[in-house]
């Protein structure tokens, strides 16, 4: 089912948004009646330029650690809404502070970049960029995971927050993080002193886009809601040789056979059945010939749990084993790389219950799923991991009528980190403005001033 998005200008999506509009926006009673208003006038008056800034986004993606246009032009739209900017922060991040007065410090992040993928939504605005990756590949880049939706969502909140400074207090941190996609960013970010230098913030939050939920919905968990991640790279050396004179050699396929039989086993068989966690091994090479045993045979391996001390004891099973399958042929000990590690993504239950509550006022309480967890990667983890109470919810993209039609037909909507994929960013959009919006205007709601 194409997508029917068109926004070739401004003025052909008017009909379309005189539609969808009152589509977009559920019951309104979290915040006052006048704030709800507000913030649905709003959204609706500034749909058309924003809708205008996602395309840019996501005509133009830039890879992980190369995000300098989407910073600059993130940063520019930033200083357009009141902030005070500060560019180049862990690589390509952009910091922007949001003073009104005295209360709260919340952070509100998205991140930047995007993903090696050819695109093939058929959007007329769809990205033809490629770009080099690290290793000097050329690839097709995509904002096949949505951040081009978060980017504009979080940049339509600020301008909400800058133009209606009398429904809230405090001062608001949003993050444009980079390197997301590498697990790398918040670190990055962190290790710039990010908190030193901006204020270490009472709550953090941020949101995801979801291709199971529809465009007029929102979904959240308490507790672990993404896993830890860990990419293993593992190097065995052997002896190569003639395939006719195997005793000469020590092969080094054979002991990596070994290792994948073995590897299965550390989730089967030492980890508790109820401790979820996923052993993957994505990529094994070696040898170029046929009747030639290689010196080495390298492992790809991703690693997911949920809990740290499942985390170390999958880590310490896979050493151990690598080394036991190399001394078993009397080979030295492999090389054991570890990297694009990222911590477990884990909802703050107190903070989740009020959020929750707040979305379920604000758009419904049958427009806020529950949603599982997941084992995919999120490093905005690492901010609540500096002791701040965090919360990530997700965003529906899909059109309600096409995600009824793939129930229908049992059909799974194309997933993040695909070339088909194609949010319905006229619905969510305002969905999403509406929902982070009330969340941070209850987090920094003003005060009543003291009876003299």
């Amino acid at each position: 089912m194409p997508s029917t998005l068109k926004l070739s200008t401004r003025s052909s999506l008017l009909p379309t948004l005189a539609i969808l509009l009152p589509l977009a926006f559920g019951p309104m009673t979290a915040l006052t009646a006048q704030e709800a208003q507000d913030t649905a006038a709003w959204t609706k008056a500034e749909l058309n330029r924003l809708l205008e800034t996602y395309i840019a986004f996501h005509k133009n993606p830039e890879l992980s650690f190369q995000e300098r246009e989407t910073a600059a032009r993130f940063a520019s739209e930033l200083r357009a809404s009141g902030c005070e900017v500060t560019e180049n922060v862990g690589g390509f991040g952009v910091v922007a502070v949001l003073r009104n007065g005295e209360g709260p410090l919340v952070l509100v992040r998205s991140d930047l970049d995007a993903l090696p993928v050819t695109e093939q939504t058929g959007l007329p605005f769809a990205s033809t960029k490629t770009m080099t990756e690290q290793d000097g590949s050329t690839v097709g880049v995509m904002h096949a995971c949505g951040h081009d939706v978060h980017m504009t969502n979080l940049l339509g909140v600020a301008g909400f927050l800058g133009s209606h400074r009398e429904q809230w207090q405090g001062t608001i941190l949003f993050i444009g993080q980079p390197a997301e996609e590498r697990g790398a960013g918040a670190r990055a970010m962190l290790d710039d002193k990010l908190f030193e230098r901006f204020g270490k913030p009472d709550y953090a939050l941020a949101m995801h886009v979801s291709p199971n939920l529809s465009s007029q919905q929102v979904g959240i968990l308490p507790g672990y809601t993404m896993a830890n991640v860990d990419s293993i790279d593992i190097e065995i050396t052997g002896k190569g040789g003639h395939g006719a004179i195997p005793q000469n050699t020590i092969d080094p396929i054979v002991i990596a056979a070994r290792l994948v039989l073995d590897l299965q086993t550390i989730v089967s068989r030492e980890i508790k059945p109820i401790d979820p966690a996923v052993l993957t091994i994505g990529s094994i090479h070696a040898g170029t010939k046929h009747n030639i045993i290689p010196d080495t045979c390298r492992l790809q391996l991703t690693v997911r749990s949920f809990s740290d001390s499942v985390r170390q004891q999958i880590l310490d099973s896979i050493r151990r084993k690598a080394n036991a399958a190399a001394a078993s042929s009397g080979a030295p000990e492999p090389q054991i790389k570890i990297s694009e590690g990222t911590p477990s993504l884990y909802n703050d239950p107190q903070l989740t219950e009020k959020v929750r509550g707040v979305l379920e006022r604000t758009l419904g309480s049958e427009q806020v799923a529950t949603i599982e967890p997941a084992m995919i990667g999120e490093d905005f983890s690492r901010f609540g991991r500096e002791g701040i109470p965090a919360v990530m919810f997700e965003l529906g993209v899909v059109e309600p009528r096409k995600l009824a039609y793939y129930r229908e037909q049992h059909i799974a909507p194309p997933s993040l980190h695909t070339a088909g994929f194609a949010p319905d960013v006229e619905r969510a959009l305002p969905t999403g403005i509406q929902a982070m919006t009330a969340v941070i205007l209850d987090l920094t709601a003003k005060k009543p001033s003291s009876a003299k």
